[in-house]
């Protein structure tokens, strides 16, 4: 076993297990911590643990890491990765700090970096600040999160407000000369007791140069692109990608889409889906106050519209606008519990129904799903998009589909029920 990796949810445990995979590490993803001894195959290099830690509260989140990081060291990881979103998704009270100090300080470690970005989703960091495409991160999208509004885009002043030390750079002009470069300064930051170094990235090269340059770092965080870095550098030899990916390949037979996430894209994906498929929105109202009635009420919908060629569509998903409405009329997060309350009933009634593949849109929701199908962990499969593999549950005949909200193009929900 190499790599020990906590994911801050369980979009991002797919995501950056699918980018290990992809680069020849035979990974594991672990829905929790166990709590029983488990057998892994003597082929798993790496472990991913799936927490919900992202926007929990920050005593809540260092707990459940402590004990996640603990555990992986048990199994005899030789490094570690914390796992976050390529967005950061984190204010300046937010929680990527507090838990990067909390792993540093269990590991014995003064020293690690801040590695986000993803070059093939478009999320790139140049002299510290992060962006979305051509845009600062605060002027995207995700400046309207409904959880974690991003207005900051400098990681180097997001870091110094969340933790406990000094946050430096490695610039892009560092970055182009290669690994060597790379340690060098990563060597300098440390001895001038900085605690962080944020890397310029703007390329796949960029990441393999990183990979190779921390490979003596006990500790890493970033979001999944790093992984392409962190993986080639243990690989050593050719590997056979259908091989390494056949026991998350999708089966079934009987397939539903789901959606909670409320992003620009998910919000693109569902309004290209409505067009070619049938689809139901969702009524907050009676999520709160009839939920069992109600739930049964779209049984019956998706029974009616379940042998269409394009599998049917139960959305939550809304625009800025409708979102926020919906959150001053019954709260965010009352609102919120009724959308997932709603989709895990939706979810256990479907299972005895004989549904057996679930693509799924939202870190959340994804979480609800995985959760109400008593999945334990998953095989990483081929990839739909990049950070979206398919995955099969370890402990019983069920495949899924786990995209965070903007992750996939507006076609993903087609693309998903292709052949793999």
């Amino acid at each position: 076993m190499h790599l020990g990796v906590i994911a801050d949810d369980f979009t991002g445990a797919t995501d950056i297990a699918s980018f290990l995979v992809n680069n020849g590490m035979p990974t594991i993803q672990l829905n929790s911590i166990p709590k029983q001894p488990i057998i892994i195959d003597d082929s798993t290099e790496a472990i991913v643990i799936s927490l919900k830690s992202r926007s929990c509260p920050v005593d809540i989140a260092v707990k459940q890491s402590i004990e996640a990081i603990r555990w992986l060291k048990k199994q005899g990881c030789s490094q570690f990765y914390f796992k976050y979103c390529s967005t950061f998704d984190s204010t300046p009270t937010g929680n990527i700090g507090p838990v990067t100090d909390a792993l540093l300080n269990e590991l014995g470690e003064s020293f690690t970096i801040i590695s986000p970005s993803l070059p093939v989703n478009g999320r790139t960091v140049y002299q510290g600040y992060l962006f979305v495409m051509d845009q600062l991160l605060s002027d995207s999208g995700m400046r309207n999160h409904p959880i974690n509004p991003m207005t900051q885009s400098s990681l180097i002043r997001l870091m110094e407000q969340q933790s406990s030390g000094k946050c430096g750079l490695v610039p892009y002009s560092i970055m182009e000369k290669g690994d060597d470069a790379i340690k060098q300064q990563l060597t300098a930051l440390k001895q001038q007791n900085y605690r962080y170094a944020v890397l310029d990235t703007l390329n796949e090269d960029h990441l393999i140069s990183q990979g190779r340059a921390v490979s003596d770092l006990k500790l890493v965080t970033g979001g999944s692109g790093l992984a392409i870095g962190i993986a080639k550098n243990f690989v050593k030899k050719e590997v056979d990608l259908k091989q390494t990916q056949a026991l998350g390949r999708p089966q079934g037979s009987k397939t539903i889409l789901l959606s909670g996430s409320c992003s620009l894209m998910t919000n693109k994906q569902v309004m290209f889906y409505k067009k070619i498929a049938p689809t139901y929105a969702l009524d907050v109202e009676k999520c709160v106050n009839q939920l069992s009635d109600y739930c049964q009420v779209v049984i019956d919908w998706i029974d009616k519209n379940n042998k269409q060629k394009n599998a049917p569509l139960i959305y939550a998903t809304t625009d800025t606008t409708e979102l926020k409405a919906i959150q001053q009329k019954w709260g965010i997060e009352k609102s919120s519990k009724a959308i997932e309350a709603f989709f895990e009933k939706l979810v256990i009634a479907l299972e005895k129904k004989s549904y057996d593949k679930y693509i799924v849109a939202g870190g959340e929701t994804s979480g609800v799903v995985a959760q109400a199908l008593n999945v334990n962990g998953f095989y990483i499969g081929p990839t739909i998009a990049p950070g979206v593999p398919w995955v099969r549950a370890i402990n019983k005949p069920i495949s899924l589909a786990l995209k965070s909200g903007n992750f996939g193009d507006e076609t993903f929900f087609v693309k998903a029920q292709g052949e793999f």
